[in-house]
Order: C-alpha cells, then structure tokens, then sequence
C-alpha cells in the first residue's frame, strides 16, 4: 500500500509538473498576444475602455479555452474582465515585476480560485504628444488565467498511465514482500510473529523466574541477555546488555570462566564444567555451555548460583568434620600404643612398658604444654591438637613455631582465624604427605621426613598466620590461580580439591586482609593476614 500511494502521489506531482509546464506557456503566449494588440493599447488611453476591450476579452476566452482574461491600467485597477464582479478591483499580483514592464507567471487566487495566470504589460507603441505619452509607457497590464485542475481531475488525466504506474508498483510490491517475507521467516526459523510474541514471552517468564543467574554472550563476548539474578550475582549496571565484558571491567577468573577461555594446559572442556569463581565476597558456581546452530556459533549461556551460603555451611560442617576426625585418629592411635603394651607384656618386657609409657605421656604433655603456653585461645589450641594427630597419622610431623604467641580471640574472630588456619594446615599436610621430606629451616635439626610448620602472630589489631610445609611447592603460574580457583596445594599437580584455598581469601579479605603464597627452599608458604577485634578480657575466660 505504501508503494501505490507513493507512485500514486508522484503520478500526481508528474501531472501538475506538466499541467504549469504546458498551460503556463500558452496562458504567457496569450497575455503577450493581447497586451501587444493595438485596441488595448488605443482604449487604455481613453475613457470607457470596457466598451471595446469587453469583446475582445470575450472573444479570446471562447477561442483559447482559459478560463480568465482581465487587463488593468497603469495604477493597476481592473477596467474590464470577462468576471464583470473584478471591475473596479486592483489587479492580483506576486510581484513588481509587471509594473517594471516585465512579464510574470505563477499560481494566484483570482476571485477566490487558484489559477495559474499570466501577467504581460501593455506599453506604449509610439510617442503621443497629445497625451503626453512616450514609446515604451507602461499603459497597463493584461492578465489571462487558467484555474488548476483538482486533484480528481488530475487523476482522470493522468489514468491513462498512472494505471501501468499502479500496475507496475503493484508488481514489485508483492514480489518485494514476499521475498521480505521469505527471508524474515528464514531468520526467525518459520515462525510466525504471533509465535514469535509467544516465545518472546515465555522467554521472560522463564529467565526472569528463576533463581539462578543467565548471562548469554555472543562471539564477540557481549552481553546480549542477563536476568535480574545474574545482574545482582555480579554486580553489573542496569544498562549492561550490548556492552562487551571487557567494558564492563571483568578480568582475571570470571572473564576466563565466562569467555570459556581454557587455563593453560587445560581441554576445552574444562570451560564447561562447573567452575568455582570468588567474586567481591561471593563464591559463584558456573557452568557455561557454547550456543550452536548449523555448524554456526551463536554464542554461550553461562548459569550462575550463588554457594556463599553453603561455603558457610560447609566451614561450619568441618568443624564437627574435623573433630570426628580427631576422635578416629585418636583412636587409631590410642590402638596402636595399646598393641604395643599388649605386644611388650606378652615378650615379658615390664621395665619397658612402664619406659614406653612414660614416653608416651611426656609426649602427651610436651605438646599440651607447648600448644597452651604459645596458644591461649581454647579453639584454636583445640584445632591445632585435632591437627597433630590427623597429620601423625598420615606420617606428617606438625610443629608449632617458637615464634607463635596467641592471645584470647573473641568468638567471632577465633572461629575466622581457626577457618582460614584450618584449611592451610589441611593444604599443607596433603602437600607434605605427597612430597619428599626435607629440613626444616626453622628446626635447625638433622631431622629428615615430612613435616608442616604453623606460626601464628598477633598484635593490637591483626593476626598473621604462616603456615609452611615440606612439600613440592606451587608453581609460580599458579601463586594467585590457586585462591582463585578454590585450588589447594595439590593444584601444581593437577588436583582439584574445591573451594577451600577460596574461602580463605574470601574470610581474608572480609577481614581487610589477604593470603598469599611463596615458595621456599624447603616448600611452599602461605601467609594470611586478618584484623581481629580488642582481645578478649581474660577475667571473663570462665564465662566463655
């Protein structure tokens, strides 16, 4: 339709373009004709000139087919019209240029109709001393008009081409839709709009209902698609979609896991598992998965769910994980020391049960002694006891720094402090486990075998932990991958163990502090740095 209407409304531009072509030049020839004709120029000078121009004017109204023809004097007042109501009126005129004796065409409304007139001056042919007159004199000015046809009219003259315009234009239309409509359905897999009205709803409904966060990137890794979930999960402006994500400031791990960017030495596939990723105090479990169609890749969805709570659970659940912990390795070896009795009594070796005992026992003491006189807040004396034993039972000697003074903590701040100690002893001890024993260089000893050095310090407003070990160490690619991928030590082997090393710096930096890690000449070693509270008033260590 709009393809008709527009070569309809050329057809009439067209045809008023060559009516005022045509009809402008014959109304010009006949103002030209009449204004040089010698009884209007003799009875423009006389009195009643009506009399003998009325016929005339008459008389080339019938010939020419105009509709109009009026002449007017020198001041420009009309003297006689084939309209007998515009004698005695003032000439119409758009212009000077007439009464400079020149002619002039153009559109004017003549009696209340647009007409398209044409205006010629009546001058003087020779000089007239009786009148004063000399050749050239503007005598007057002769009109004659042509009313424009209405729109109707130009419609009825123009039907004998603008039906092959219509025609024509009618043709390309339908041929242009189709193929428009062909190539839409195409694009949109055949589906019709009101199909496509419905997916686009229940892809809102579906997105923007659920709990989980939705982030879909196209190749060029922007965002054409994030839900109120995903927004929130990771902090994103409100005006997000369209913008790239490296405009949007995500970098490091989070750029890795959502570009699906493979770490080095990694498979593909490892961007479309589960990815753990630690982002301003949240832990984020990922999956991303590629979008292809045809062979063609349109891009990827990425689905985000927020595990901060369950990593608290979880800190919370190894506690009680750890103390069953400690009460098998206990009993494991309460066992073994009681096989060793029971073996020395069978032998007859009395005396050395009762040496073998008291060895036990200063042992016992030692480290009760050690850990109470460096470690004065109870939860973590406990953890590092729980420590000890786990770790003798995996041959891995824990020792507890000279350097290592602990006051009171208050609850809150113990329990961080045991968390984040907690999970470096256990990264250490695995580490430990797995390496080759060296020398401690804090021990200044002989003593071979594998060991895990803890040495904590405090002062008016933090805590340091230090936390060495005997193992491999981490490689230096992966001194910050390791937090940020919830390695542990095990990570320079390939191990993945979670989101422990994570947590640790998240607890860290709550705290406004941070973890890191180097690597010695006898392992690896973790620092973390955490403020805590004023320490608590030993006068109320009953009530706690």
């Amino acid at each position: 339709m709009i393809v008709l209407a527009a070569v309809a409304a050329v057809s009439l531009a067209q045809s008023k373009a060559t009516f005022d072509r045509v009809e402008g030049r014959r109304v010009t020839a006949l103002a030209e004709e009449m204004a040089g004709n010698p009884l209007v120029r003799t009875q423009l000078v006389r009195p009643a000139p009506a009399e003998m121009l009325a016929p005339l004017l008459q008389s080339t109204l019938t010939r020419s087919g105009v509709t109009s023809a009026t002449v007017a004097d020198a001041g420009g007042k009309i003297v006689a019209s084939t309209n007998p109501t515009l004698v005695g009126t003032r000439m119409p005129s758009d212009g000077p240029q007439v009464a400079d004796g020149r002619g002039w065409s153009g559109e004017l409304p003549v009696n209340g109709v647009i007409e398209l007139v044409a205006q010629a001056p009546v001058l003087n042919a020779e000089d007239d001393t009786a009148r004063r007159l000399k050749a050239g004199d503007h005598l007057g000015t002769v009109m004659i008009g042509r009313a424009s046809p209405s729109v109707g009219q130009r419609l009825v003259g123009a039907s004998s081409y603008l039906l092959v315009y219509l025609g024509v234009a009618s043709v390309l239309g339908v041929a242009g839709s189709w193929l428009l409509a062909r190539r839409i359905k195409r694009q949109t897999f055949g589906m019709e709009p009101r199909e496509i009205a419905g997916l686009a709803e229940h892809r809102e409904a579906m997105l923007f209902g659920i709990a989980e966060g939705v982030v879909a990137l196209d190749p060029q890794q922007r965002l054409t698609l994030v839900n109120a979930v995903g927004r929130g999960l990771l902090d994103l402006p409100e005006n997000c979609v369209g913008m790239s994500l490296t405009d949007l400031g995500i970098e490091g791990r989070l750029y890795d896991v959502l570009a699906g960017t493979a770490p080095e030495g990694e498979p593909d596939e490892h961007a479309r598992r589960d990815e753990v990723v630690v982002r301003r105090g949240r832990v984020l479990v990922m999956n991303r998965m590629d979008v292809t169609k045809d062979g063609r890749r349109l891009g990827s969805v990425t689905t985000l769910r927020d595990r901060t709570e369950l990593a608290q659970l979880e800190r919370e659940l190894g506690s009680f994980r750890s103390t069953t912990e400690l009460l098998r390795a206990q009993a494991h070896e309460f066992s073994n020391q009681l096989h060793t009795i029971s073996g020395l009594i069978q032998i007859g070796e009395h005396d050395e049960v009762v040496r073998y005992v008291r060895a036990l026992r200063k042992h016992r003491e030692s480290l009760d002694l050690n850990l109470t006189s460096r470690v004065r807040d109870r939860a973590v004396a406990a953890l590092l006891m729980a420590k000890s034993s786990l770790a003798a039972e995996r041959k891995v000697r824990l020792k507890i720094s000279e350097r290592t003074a602990l006051e009171r903590l208050e609850p809150t701040d113990s329990a961080d402090v045991a968390t984040v100690l907690g999970n470096l002893v256990d990264n250490a001890v695995d580490a430990a486990a797995s390496g080759a024993g060296s020398v401690s260089p804090a021990a200044g000893d002989d003593e071979q075998g594998a060991w895990v050095e803890v040495e904590l310090r405090q002062d008016a407003s933090s805590v340091e932990i230090v936390v060495r070990d005997s193992g491999p160490g981490v490689a230096p690619e992966l001194a910050q991958e390791v937090f940020s991928h919830g390695f542990t030590t095990k990570a320079a082997q390939g191990g993945d163990r979670g989101i422990g090393l994570a947590l640790t710096r998240l607890v860290c930096k709550r705290r406004g502090g941070e973890v890191s890690v180097t690597n010695t000449r006898a392992g690896a070693m973790f620092t973390a740095r955490m403020s805590v509270g004023r320490p608590a008033d030993l006068a109320t260590e009953g009530v706690r």
